[in-house]
């Protein structure tokens, strides 16, 4: 009997190994690190502000306290492991990612991807990536036509191959401000989500199965017209998904993870008293559907790790900034991350 005992717990992790060995886990997160500069003027464009010389007085002890302070909520995803894929927005230069990979995340297989934009402040997306995991293939850079001699950021887009087999389309966005007014601001994205809405379906055209993950800063909700009616991305519930009956027509071929966090009344960024859904993730329909890699239902999560979470004052529970104004704080950033899990199979 005893045997017998003994040879029921060998199978059973035996078993369990084996489940795990088959299914691995990828994490995909976006952060709008709020004005990550460097200290020295680029005469190209308005980083004023943002030198020892400026009404921030940025100067080198700053920006690494900076840097490490995002480290340290970089380090912290994934349950210590941090993420596979991370989309980030608000940085100057490539030099900044760099460094603060060597200063702060060198035992991590890191590495970046990154583009200069023809943004008026300099501020560009960005990406960290497992190295581990993802080969890079191929960046863009997708200007928004705004009129007017007005320019924002590229829509970056990189093409990454998934342990060398899978390919994945990445795109990382920070759309224009609602600075103005959202309404008078509006048309701004919605030209934004018009310029990815053609690059998603010259990729979908090509392939009807392509991986696509959509991640950003929109300065918008995901109900408001330019994510649900020009780039389409559908709102929906995991519970109630209907796998069988998803619709084949381009209508219904994005997928916006962040929808039920949103209706639950979380938020990435809190103005006045309430907490809005700008920073989102959004995916092609295979990753809903796929045989190889497929969301984890329910996993998106508005990252609220304690060290960055403001815990007194009027502004508690806000996420803990750089700057209050003009007033320097030391914190992290003004904006939360948003995280996603996809099973590997």
């Amino acid at each position: 009997m005893k045997n017998i005992y003994l040879l029921f717990i060998v199978l059973a992790l035996s078993n369990f190994a084996c489940a795990q060995k088959d299914t691995d886990t990828l994490f995909i997160a976006h952060w709008n690190v709020e004005n990550l500069f460097d200290t020295r003027d680029d005469p190209k464009t308005e980083d004023e502000e943002f030198l020892p010389s400026g009404i921030k007085e940025w100067d080198d002890e700053r920006l690494d306290k900076k840097m490490y302070n995002l480290s340290r909520v970089i380090r912290s995803m994934n349950n210590d492991l941090g993420p596979d894929l991370l989309g980030v927005c608000e940085v100057e230069h490539q030099l900044l990612l760099d460094s603060m990979l060597i200063r702060h995340l060198s035992d991590k297989k890191y590495k970046t991807a990154y583009l200069e934009s023809l943004d008026g402040r300099g501020i560009d997306n960005g990406i960290i990536y497992n190295a581990d995991k993802f080969s890079l293939i191929d960046v863009k850079g997708h200007r928004i036509n705004l009129g007017g001699g007005y320019e924002t950021r590229f829509i970056f887009e990189a093409i990454f191959l998934l342990d060398k087999k899978d390919t994945i389309y990445f795109f990382v966005n920070h759309w224009p401000s609602r600075r103005g007014g959202e309404e008078e601001s509006e048309p701004k994205r919605i030209a934004a989500a018009k310029t990815i809405r053609i690059e998603v379906e010259s990729i979908l055209t090509k392939n009807r199965n392509s991986k696509i993950i959509i991640v950003g800063d929109f300065n918008d909700e995901p109900t408001n017209i330019s994510i649900t009616e020009y780039l389409k991305a559908q709102p929906f519930f995991c519970d109630s998904l209907d796998h069988e009956k998803l619709p084949e027509d381009f209508g219904t071929d994005l997928f916006n993870l962040s929808y039920k966090a949103w209706f639950d009344g979380a938020g990435s960024f809190k103005y006045k008293d309430d907490f809005n859904m700008l920073d989102q993730i959004i995916i092609s329909k295979n990753l809903l559907l796929g045989d190889d890699l497929e969301y984890n239902c329910n996993s998106f999560e508005v990252y609220k790790p304690y060290l960055m979470v403001t815990r007194t004052g009027k502004f508690q529970g806000a996420p803990f900034p750089t700057y209050g104004g003009s007033r320097y704080l030391g914190g992290y950033s003004d904006h939360y991350p948003v995280t996603a899990k996809f099973l590997v199979k």
